[in-house]
């Protein structure tokens, strides 16, 4: 509190000033906060996990793949080599499905765009009945040979 000396008034008596100052308040808050802060234990958030020890096994292989190609006019190619006809596709289906399952190459089917569907369901139901398990159908962009 303070008080205003030689105020304006008439009756001679001295007008006491009802403001507070704060800044000395705000000072003191603030050096208490700052203290808080540093006092503070410094905390540390950790977990303890268990893990498991490194693999020594060797990374997995990249699996063998086969490609059938189907042309447009009905041509299967095994690999890029043309087979004559669905006999030798079903014995070649045969080989892949005889395999072990964990064992069984990759087939991946790649019919041309312009390509009868009963030449592709033909190769697809082949390959169901003698028991292949990874197959797949890749792409259908036109084939030039």
């Amino acid at each position: 509190m303070g008080m205003n000396v030689g105020s304006s008034s008439g009756s001679g008596e001295p007008e006491v000033l009802m403001d507070v100052n704060t800044t000395p308040l705000i000072d003191v808050m603030l050096v208490l906060l700052v203290m808080l802060i540093i006092t503070i234990p410094i905390q540390l958030h950790t977990i303890n996990l268990d893990m498991p020890p490194p693999s020594t096994n060797p990374p997995p292989q990249e699996p063998v793949v086969h490609t059938v190609m189907i042309d447009f006019d009905g041509t299967i190619y095994w690999d890029e080599n043309a087979l004559p006809n669905i006999d030798a596709v079903n014995s070649k289906m045969a080989e892949v499905g005889a395999m072990p399952i964990s064992d069984q190459p990759e087939i991946h089917i790649k019919p041309n765009k312009l390509v009868d569907y009963g030449a592709v369901a033909a190769v697809m139901a082949s390959a169901q009945r003698n028991g292949v398990k990874k197959m797949g159908m890749v792409g259908n962009e036109q084939y030039v040979k």
